[in-house]
């Protein structure tokens, strides 16, 4: 049962084509951010967890979070789909039209991001920005590997079918060893409930295997949305140089490199203050942009009375302006936003983060 503590958030189902139901829920306020589903995920868990709810509630302060779990996970439903890119994209755009939301900026954690790179690179339209945290564009069956290192992740998987879901598995806490070597005790048990509440042993193997089998090599060339990668520089789930590997692919990408051993950093860590301020710079309402141009501060400041819900006489009197100035002003602020009225302003002004 979710503690005092719990996170805040509205909680919803979407479906996919096969009609199972995909989980999805919504905190913050501010542009929308989409977390694409990632390693064992589990929505209700997200918010009391040590490792996920301090994510949600910083990043919350200058954005709506977006997240859901796959199909198989969490609370979301499962069906004879295999797990892969295909039904992981799907699950994206599932979402993103649930919510309504026009435009989003993604998230790819890890095995997340190589769906986010290929939602973006086949809509365009729908994405505002693409941020990667620890991820590869590859995984290690596309890469040079030995007998021995194919046997090694055949093992893996093969424990992993056989030992997850059980309360404080040896399996689980050798995955969490490795993700997150520096947390805390409450940390690590956060991550281990976690990945044992999000699913079974036989799903967990068939998501394990698809993650080493994602291939986005032939797409990320057709991203055209502003990208920020950060990895962590210690990581030893996925290895740094996947980060660059991947940053140097995509047009005009930025990489960052955070100073952790943590795979996911972590509250009370630097790196984690650093990928919150990273991520709320690069999509924040200071940086939010519409046909690739930065809003000028007189539409800001237009974009933020219109979010608040004044009207022009109201924004008038609050600029300084005559009324006709800023009724000019916002008919072509509307056609630049492409809205047809005040109602679709406000909805798309808070989009973009004003408030």
């Amino acid at each position: 049962m979710p503690s005092p503590t719990a996170l805040r958030q509205e909680l919803r189902f979407a479906h996919v084509a096969s009609g199972a139901r995909i989980a999805w829920a919504r905190s913050g306020r501010g542009p929308p951010l989409l977390r694409a589903g990632h390693w064992m995920t589990h929505l209700e868990h997200d918010a009391v967890s040590a490792l996920f709810r301090p994510w949600l509630e910083r990043l919350g302060r200058g954005v709506t979070v977006y997240r859901y779990d796959e199909r198989g996970c969490g609370l979301s439903g499962v069906d004879d789909v295999p797990p892969g890119l295909a039904s992981s994209v799907e699950e994206i755009g599932a979402v993103v039209d649930a919510a309504g939301l026009d435009r989003v900026a993604l998230l790819g954690i890890s095995g997340g991001a190589a769906p986010s790179i290929a939602y973006a690179a086949r809509h365009p339209e729908r994405v505002s920005h693409l941020v990667v945290l620890g991820g590869y564009s590859h995984g290690l069956l596309h890469r040079a590997l030995g007998d021995a290192q194919r046997a090694y992740l055949e093992a893996q998987a093969r424990l992993i079918e056989l030992g997850w879901g059980v309360r404080d598995a040896p399996v689980q806490q050798f995955f969490t060893a490795t993700m997150i070597p520096d947390a805390t005790p409450e940390q690590a048990a956060a991550l281990n409930e976690q990945q044992r509440r999000s699913c079974d042993g036989r799903r967990a193997a068939a998501l394990f295997r698809s993650r080493l089998a994602l291939d986005v090599r032939d797409e990320i060339a057709a991203v055209r949305c502003p990208t920020l990668v950060l990895h962590a520089e210690g990581d030893a789930a996925v290895a740094v140089e996947s980060g660059r590997e991947l940053a140097a692919a995509i047009p005009g990408a930025r990489f960052e490199s955070l100073r952790t051993r943590n795979h996911v950093p972590l509250a009370g860590e630097p790196a984690f203050d650093r990928f919150c301020e990273a991520v709320a710079e690069f999509i924040g309402p200071g940086a939010a942009q519409v046909d690739g141009r930065a809003f000028t501060p007189r539409e800001r400041e237009l974009l933020t009375l219109v979010a608040r819900g004044c009207d022009n006489l109201q924004i008038a009197a609050q600029l300084g302006l005559a009324e006709k100035t800023v009724r000019n002003a916002l008919s072509s602020l509307y056609t630049r936003l492409g809205v047809d009225g005040r109602t679709h302003a406000v909805v798309r002004a808070r989009e973009l983060g004003f408030s």
